[in-house]
């Protein structure tokens, strides 16, 4: 059996190791209530963790096709990037799968080097993950920003025309 087949078996236990270690980032108390997953209206942040991680573990064992991705990943990126993560923080959750894949595979891992160099291939397509999701954390924030930037400039008219330094424009 091939190591994808062997994860494919054990894919709940892996989504759930990595829906637990995205979890770890939060406070101890925003857990419990993030567990509750089936509920998509009354907790949309664990209910899109959860259904991005099951997408993008699908993704990953289909070769990541970013079409697939971006959807899944996405949802997950816009949510940590308003978040106050840095973007290591934000992204680390990604390469937590490397790990995770490892301990899954465990005993078949040893003395097959065909099943290792899959489980290469596999890292290789976990990077380029991440390097999608920076990409979109990356827009998010520079939307925020842009946002906070506008907001700003508005606000200062408005206190300029106030003050009746501005004289509104008038056609």
């Amino acid at each position: 059996m091939d190591l994808k087949e062997i994860l494919r078996q054990k894919r709940e236990d892996i989504v759930d190791r990595w829906f637990e270690a995205i979890l770890s980032s939060y406070h101890e108390d925003a857990r419990g209530p993030m567990r509750r997953t089936q509920a998509q209206f009354t907790n949309p942040v664990g209910f899109n963790f959860r259904e991005g991680l099951e997408g993008l573990f699908d993704a990953v064992l289909q070769g990541m096709l970013p079409d697939t991705v971006t959807g899944f990943l996405d949802a997950i990126v816009r949510l940590r990037a308003v978040q106050d993560f840095s973007p290591s923080q934000s992204l680390s959750f990604i390469f937590e799968l490397k790990k995770i894949l490892r301990a899954a595979a465990g005993a078949e891992l040893s003395g097959d080097p065909e099943t290792a160099d899959e489980l290469v291939r596999l890292d290789g397509v976990i990077d380029d993950l991440a390097l999608f999701a920076f990409d979109l954390h990356m827009e998010c924030r520079e939307k925020i920003y842009a946002l906070k930037a506008q907001e700003a400039r508005d606000m200062t008219f408005r206190l300029l025309q106030k003050a009746q330094l501005i004289a509104e424009h008038q056609e």
